[in-house]
């Protein structure tokens, strides 16, 4: 272990970062008027200059690097169920493309849903599909996909149809009993049960989701030509459709199976595979797919073989577009860019960088109100700086659990706090592990979907309203605040005796 690195040396770390991802995004160049084509690189470089820039102030300050690849390879590690699915969801994609589910769903949807309410069913399809399944990532890589496809065909802007499917996955990533951050955020402050901590945010996503909700609708019906479309143009598209799949009810088995399996409490990896496995054998029968051809899919996925000559060139390019994805390959530039975002939190994080920084945004916290503000804005901060929302949850929950404790404080505010700052804005950064895989879900940039995104940027900006107000705070008894003093006093003297033993 080294030593603490002064603060100057971490914000040379932290200026270091932005001015890299800046460059690599084309900030820069866009600042200096050089337009957006300068191809300087990629967010992964970025990323992988930051890391060897913090590991050299870590050694500089005594950290050896067995210690600093160490701390890398851990936060790596506690990610790896999360790109398992990642790749997983990449094949389910392109299998079900293939074997017809997404086609059906896109043409039975084209005859449903009309412009004018379809951003605002999305949004709440969507939330019953993150609901019942409890993962974010699997919604948007299924319903999201199919969701995508129907508001092209409808002329509504995939960015918007992006941000109102991800605002509804995130509802379920936040408020079902299945998601792993639902139980990560009460299961690090402690002295919370889950069921208390998912009623407790009922406060601040019942206002974000009406507020989301209101959104969709205005848009929806002001977007394009009053909410309305060229109807023939959706025709041609469900036409296509039909010649280039066999579009058969039956294949709707395949996400309800997953949602049945998941709500079993199937863990997501087995149950995602489950579809895997079930759109492969639909794909075979219904699509007359060969058994090589759809292990060729799941590895490189689908890519639409339509005629430009018979359907026409630019329906044939809006098809290529929205068909021609998925597949194992189409999620490693994002495993990539994962874990080189990981290592780098990593490294901060094992050198204590982080915990730095969070102590010196406390001394801003002089009130309830504040201290929610520096919570909310640390969990963003992490979710930035570590690109791992995991990590956006652990470490403010941890470094700020004393302060809410000593203000009597019960800790199901520091829960909602991170959940508010951390879960909800992890998909808005381009180089975290959620929003590099909701634009490579979902085909759409980050910086396209995130003004669309209602609720997840209005969560955050409601508990801080709460946290000012004082509205849901409750503070601890005479008689809790004791046992809090007492079980801290005993988890410190059990720290004392293993680092002496």
């Amino acid at each position: 272990m080294g030593k603490k690195i002064p603060m100057w040396q971490v914000g040379c770390v932290v200026l270091f970062t932005v001015l890299a991802l800046m460059y690599c995004l084309d900030v820069l160049a866009l600042m200096l008027g050089e337009g957006m084509e300068s191809n300087y690189g990629d967010m992964a470089m970025a990323l992988i200059m930051s890391c060897l820039v913090a590991a050299g102030v870590g050694v500089a300050n005594g950290f050896k690097w067995p210690y600093l690849e160490k701390a890398a390879l851990l936060t790596i590690d506690r990610s790896m169920g999360a790109l398992l699915i990642l790749l997983t969801v990449g094949i389910l994609t392109g299998t079900w493309i293939a074997a017809g589910v997404i086609p059906t769903l896109i043409y039975y949807g084209l005859a449903i849903l009309s412009p004018g309410i379809f951003l605002f069913a999305a949004c709440l399809i969507c939330c019953i599909v993150s609901l019942i399944l409890g993962t974010s990532w699997g919604t948007t890589g299924t319903m999201g996909v199919a969701m995508v496809g129907i508001g092209l065909g409808l002329r509504m802007n995939p960015a918007m149809t992006a941000g109102a499917c991800i605002s509804g996955a995130y509802f379920g990533d936040k408020m079902s009993p299945l998601s792993d951050t639902t139980n990560l955020a009460p299961a690090v402050v402690g002295d919370v049960n889950l069921f208390e901590h998912i009623r407790y945010m009922v406060w601040t996503v019942t206002p974000s989701l009406i507020f989301a909700l209101i959104m969709y609708l205005i848009l929806g019906f002001t977007a394009g030509d009053g909410g309305t479309t060229d109807m023939s143009k959706v025709d041609e598209i469900r036409d296509a459709m039909y010649d280039a799949f066999n579009i058969n009810p039956i294949l709707l088995i395949c996400p309800v199976f997953v949602i049945v399996i998941i709500a079993l409490r199937i863990p997501p990896l087995p149950g995602l595979f489950g579809g895997v496995i079930i759109g492969g054998i639909m794909g075979m029968i219904t699509q007359g797919i060969g058994f090589g051809e759809m292990l060729d899919i799941m590895h490189y996925g689908y890519y639409f073989d339509g005629d430009p000559d018979i359907i026409g060139e630019e329906l044939f390019e809006e098809l290529d577009y929205l068909l021609s994805r998925g597949g194992m390959d189409s999620m490693l530039w994002t495993v990539n860019l994962c874990i080189c975002a990981l290592a780098y939190g990593g490294i901060l994080d094992g050198t204590g960088m982080l915990g730095s920084l969070a102590e010196k945004m406390l001394r801003l916290a002089k009130n309830t109100g504040m201290l929610v503000v520096v919570t909310v804005l640390s969990s963003v901060f992490t979710n930035m700086l570590t690109a791992d929302q995991y990590l956006s949850l652990i470490i403010p929950g941890k470094m700020y659990k004393r302060a809410y404790d000593d203000r009597k404080l019960k800790s199901r505010l520091l829960a909602r706090s991170i959940e508010d700052g951390g879960t909800m804005t992890s998909s808005l950064v381009p180089w975290n592990t959620c929003g590099a895989t909701m634009s490579t879900f979902l085909g759409v940039p980050t910086a396209s979907y995130l003004p669309y995104t209602f609720l997840n940027w209005s969560s955050p900006l409601v508990s801080i309203f709460y946290g000012f107000t004082g509205i849901g705070v409750t503070h601890m008894t005479d008689e809790e605040y004791a046992r809090v003093l007492k079980r801290r006093e005993e988890e410190e003297a059990a720290e004392q005796d293993a680092l002496v033993g």
